[in-house]
């Protein structure tokens, strides 16, 4: 009972000191842990030693992937490049079909680029789209943010999915994939959503220019920095199945280290700077393109590794042990982790946040909710990715971007950001439940 009541105070904390007092999230985590450590009874040498293995241990699984994914994103940004590839869906996809354009669109942009940014260079072309095809701004918005959300909270290599898988030890190219079929499938009820319901909603707005970039890349060299690292890391998780028996090849070596996520990013960055039209200052300095990737990098990085230390708390208290006892006879399995992404989510509003928060505190219960084979843990990863789509409000940055660049009001926020989410997070927790039940 005492690890329960030490852990539900640590969330509480952590809720009121992100939400309430505006701390950052890094040390409400770290304050969190340390918190519970005491309150849980532990000795001061176990908290020193879960703190300092917590923090390095995640950070040696994927501090440098998640840093590689934001390089990536950040020079496709600046580059041009993304803005190719959303000219390129919409064209290959047709005006006739805005909605759908739109969605798609973010769906792969927000894989490489922050939903945030992604959003703030879609709008204008949405907006310019929407006027012209005589279509909804406000189903074209939900369509697009919908989209966004989709790939951000459940394919890698955005930061949180990546963070949550590396935290529960989950294949990561199992993710990728399962990940990518979950979230389009889920973006069946959202396209119904922005074209049925969100589209009843009137909103006034004023066209903008769009500046053209006298440079843009090709898209065939767009797309290498996104495609080539999925593949390979897809191709080294085949290769990994013992029923395939592809460990035995030759090919096995070369594909078991290009496919490794660190190794793969990495060449998605080569790959990037086929991008731009000379290769300068303004890219590699300490002030230039990735000295910005720094920048955005190094918050999300600190997060993931305060989440390391809580669950490393969480696990060297014998909590495991107790919700083992606890949950032995209550068959909740991935309802609990999304449930509680879901909570968090909803309280202080980072996606992010939720994602590696939860995978924090789940990572040491994984066998007490029956979650602790390999494909078990890839469909966890999801539901908790689910989970942290649900729901967009008041408090999360991107329903303020997504209504202040609309000029929506926030009762139409509600009525289009929030509520898509959680039709975004609840269909795909819906889908998870029953691709569980068939597979396993």
């Amino acid at each position: 009972m005492l690890y329960i009541v030490a852990l539900l105070l640590a969330l509480a904390f952590i809720i009121l000191g992100i939400v309430r007092f505006g701390i950052h999230p890094f040390f409400v985590l770290l304050l969190a842990a340390i918190g519970y450590g005491f309150l849980a009874g532990m000795d001061v040498s176990t908290i020193i030693a879960s703190i300092n293995d917590g923090f390095g241990g995640i950070m040696g699984k994927i501090g440098l992937i998640i840093f590689f994914g934001v390089v990536i994103g950040t020079i496709l940004e600046k580059s041009g490049g993304a803005l190719v590839i959303a000219n390129s869906i919409l064209q290959w996809i047709g005006e006739r079909s805005i909605h759908l354009a739109m969605m798609l669109t973010g769906y792969v942009l927000s894989i490489p680029v922050f939903a945030d940014s992604a959003f703030l260079m879609m709008n204008s072309l949405n907006k310019a789209l929407s006027h012209k095809a005589k279509v909804s701004y406000a189903g074209t918005t939900a369509a697009l943010a919908l989209g966004l959300t989709a790939t951000h909270v459940m394919v890698p290599p955005t930061p949180g999915p990546i963070a949550a898988a590396g935290i529960l030890d989950a294949p990561l190219g199992s993710v990728v994939a399962w990940g990518i079929l979950v979230s389009l499938l889920s973006l069946s009820t959202c396209y119904l959503f922005a074209k049925k319901v969100a589209s009843k909603i009137i909103i006034p707005y004023r066209l903008e220019s769009i500046e053209n970039p006298s440079h843009l890349p090709k898209l065939w060299k767009s797309m290498l920095s996104i495609v080539v690292p999925i593949l390979l890391i897809v191709l080294k998780s085949i290769f990994d199945y013992p029923e395939l028996g592809l460990q035995e090849s030759s090919f096995y070596p070369i594909v078991s280290f290009l496919g490794t996520p660190m190794i793969a990013l990495l060449i998605g960055i080569i790959l990037t700077l086929l991008l731009p039209e000379k290769l300068d200052k303004k890219i590699y300095a300490a002030s230039g393109w990735i000295g910005d990737s720094v920048k955005i990098a190094a918050p999300i990085i600190l997060i993931t590794g305060a989440g390391g230390i809580f669950g490393k708390m969480l696990q060297n208290s014998g909590m495991a042990e107790v919700i083992t006892e606890s949950l032995s006879d209550v068959q909740i399995g991935l309802f609990f982790p999304f449930l509680l992404a879901a909570c968090l989510k909803t309280t202080q509003g980072s996606s992010t946040v939720a994602l590696i928060t939860t995978a924090s505190i789940v990572a040491p219960i994984l066998p007490a909710l029956g979650l602790d084979a390999p494909f078990m843990k890839t469909m966890t990863v999801l539901a908790i990715g689910a989970g942290s789509a649900v729901v967009s409000h008041a408090n999360d940055s991107f329903f303020w971007v997504f209504t202040e660049l609309t000029g929506m009001n926030v009762r139409q926020g509600n009525q289009i950001q929030t509520a898509g989410t959680l039709v975004l997070g609840v269909t795909a927790m819906i889908i998870i439940f029953l691709i569980s039940l068939i597979v396993i």
